[in-house]
């Protein structure tokens, strides 16, 4: 397979862009990828990631990017957001790509609300060749619709109580749709008469979805050469990051139509065309950020306070197959919070995650493997080549396991902050995707679900794994016995081998000084691991001076509530805090 450029971060418009260069010849024409909200954008990542690379290998570039308020760009100024900064975000990127690329034509390749998008301003886009619409919103209000019913189901398997639930706004995952762009949304529908007139489109119908098909007839009756493909298991593509599966033969499709809109490769051209400005950066309130790429072809943002400083650097590890903007941007957020309060940190995408293309001979399941740890390490590189002074780590659930596990193997970690690890250290005899797909929850939750009327609606309906759900509910039975009798059985029975391993793990980084905050939400499954080793007061971290516990009510297992949030970053700056007075401590001995 030919080897690819890497990515070049741009910044415009308040926001950021991935653009990607070709090694080959480009024969003029340069494609724009249009991403679309919350859980749904999350999926896409890897998605036109792969097909960026696709595109370069035969000589196209293309660019990538977040919209106004979204992923890593700005927030707006005066808190509001509505359709037409998004639509003007797209054009400008459009012209951006044009500018940087060299390219006279451009196809834009939308999925869900970027398809709406991209048919919205196609009329303004210079040099259009085309347009992709893969699951395009042919009505907003129906869109909207659906999303209050995907969020309910996320809520509900996070485990997230009604009292923490974002009702007041259109939200999914923490992903919020502000007014007044929700209600010009909701008046959105793409009728005959608002449909621009094209050369080119491409239709991914959606099985039962005769809203793609019927625009599909629209566009060609207003004299657009109209491909339909077929999008199948959409569903299971864009419902869970973790547990995505990446649609491959649309991926495929998409590509060879824009490839057949190209012309001829133009032997001898320019190989491709260095960005205008290298030299990208956001100036927020309070904070610069310094989109790179770095290591073995990671992406991320360097996120660093106004003036100097020589706190410890925080380096904010992804969960599962998240982006490195985080569930709800929270781990954006979280970064520029950090800022303000004098902590630089660097937020990235892992190999094979989202924009971080995967690592050769790396296996197609990295999660609770020991890959990535190389990326860790680079990662600890980059900071390392920007700063002396300290370093954190820290991580939430998969990313929490990776932190700790990084610790043990790098002396150059300070402390870790791990938010609901899931487990400490991974038996290798558990496959990692079906430990994923059974989501394993704790005892008190599966108790507490039990006794509400929906659980039993979808036990009815067929749409509980009802296998999975007993074979968990099993174990962890077992586990609360277990944790009830430890204390007796301890006095004649030796701790088991795994157990009495990851003890000793502890102790050697108690001995080498690394500092370590847990933080568990009270019913996560992780707690219950915590709790057959510690105890579940955590009474046996006191062998561990080192280590402090913190357990949240209420919480869910992704932290969402604005409490734990806060939570979460004040564990983060007051072990930044120990840290820094104990290297000052020691400079001056």
């Amino acid at each position: 397979m030919p080897e690819i450029a890497k990515a070049v971060p741009l910044t415009f418009a308040k926001t950021v862009g991935l653009l990607q260069p070709a090694k080959l010849p480009s024969d003029g024409t340069a494609v724009l990828f249009l991403g679309s909200f919350g859980l749904e954008d999350m999926c896409l990542r890897a998605f036109f990631r792969r097909g960026a690379e696709d595109l370069a290998r035969v000589g196209i570039q293309s660019l990538r990017f977040d919209y106004p308020a979204m992923g890593d760009a700005l927030d707006h100024e005066n808190g509001t957001l509505d359709l037409s900064q998004w639509e003007e975000a797209s054009v400008d990127a459009a012209g951006v790509l044009r500018a940087h690329s060299g390219a006279k034509r451009v196809v834009m390749i939308g999925h869900g609300l970027g398809a709406t998008l991209a048919l919205r301003i196609a009329d303004r886009i210079e040099g259009l060749a085309g347009v992709a619409c893969l699951a395009p919103v042919v009505s907003g209000r129906a869109y909207l619709r659906e999303l209050q019913i995907w969020s309910r189901m996320v809520d509900e398997g996070l485990g997230l109580g009604e009292a923490y639930r974002n009702v007041s706004e259109v939200a999914i995952g923490g992903h919020v749709l502000p007014e007044p762009l929700a209600g010009q949304l909701k008046r959105v529908a793409l009728s005959d008469d608002r449909l621009p007139s094209l050369a080119h489109a491409l239709i991914a119908s959606r099985p039962g979805r005769a809203g793609d098909l019927e625009l599909g007839e629209s566009l060609k009756a207003r004299g657009a050469d109209v491909s339909l493909v077929p999008y199948e298991d959409y569903d299971a593509f864009v419902a869970n990051p973790s547990q995505s599966r990446l649609p491959i033969a649309l991926l495929n499709s998409v590509i060879e139509w824009a490839v057949g809109l190209s012309s001829a490769v133009i032997e001898g051209g320019e190989l491709y065309r260095n960005p205008l400005d290298t030299d990208a950066s956001l100036q927020g309130d309070g904070f610069v950020e310094h989109p790179v790429v770095f290591g073995a072809n990671l992406y991320g943002i360097h996120c660093l306070p106004r003036t100097s400083t020589d706190r410890p650097s925080v380096l904010l590890l992804g969960t599962g197959y998240d982006r490195h903007a985080g569930w709800g941007r929270s781990t954006v957020n979280l970064a520029r919070n950090l800022a303000r309060r004098g902590i630089p940190s660097l937020r990235f995408d892992a190999a094979g995650v989202a924009d971080s293309p995967a690592r050769p001979g790396a296996p197609d399941q990295v999660l609770y493997s020991d890959f990535q740890e190389h990326d860790v390490r680079e990662a600890l590189d980059f900071l390392a080549q920007h700063s002396a002074a300290p370093i954190v780590v820290v991580g939430r659930c998969s990313g929490a396991y990776l932190a700790i596990r990084s610790a043990l193997s790098d002396p150059r970690i300070n402390g870790v902050v791990c938010a609901n690890p899931f487990v400490f250290a991974w038996d290798k005899a558990i496959d990692v995707d079906v430990a994923l797909k059974g989501g394993a929850r704790s005892l008190d939750d599966y108790g507490s679900r039990l006794l509400r009327w929906e659980t039993v609606e979808r036990i009815r309906r067929g749409e509980v794994d009802l296998r999975s759900a007993a074979r968990n509910i099993l174990k962890g039975i077992m586990r609360r016995l277990g944790v009830a009798v430890k204390p007796v059985l301890a006095r004649v029975i030796p701790v088991g081998v795994r157990q009495r391993a990851i003890l000793a793990e502890f102790a050697k980084l108690e001995a080498r000084g690394v500092a370590i905050e847990l933080i568990y939400s009270r019913g996560d499954i992780g707690y219950q691991h915590f709790a057959e080793l510690f105890g579940a007061d955590g009474r046996g971290l006191r062998r561990f001076p080192s280590a402090h516990l913190t357990v949240l009510e209420g919480a869910d297992h992704n932290l969402s509530p604005p409490f734990a949030q806060a939570a979460y970053q004040e564990r983060i700056v007051d072990l930044c805090d120990r840290i820094q007075a104990a290297s000052r401590t020691q400079d001056q001995a």
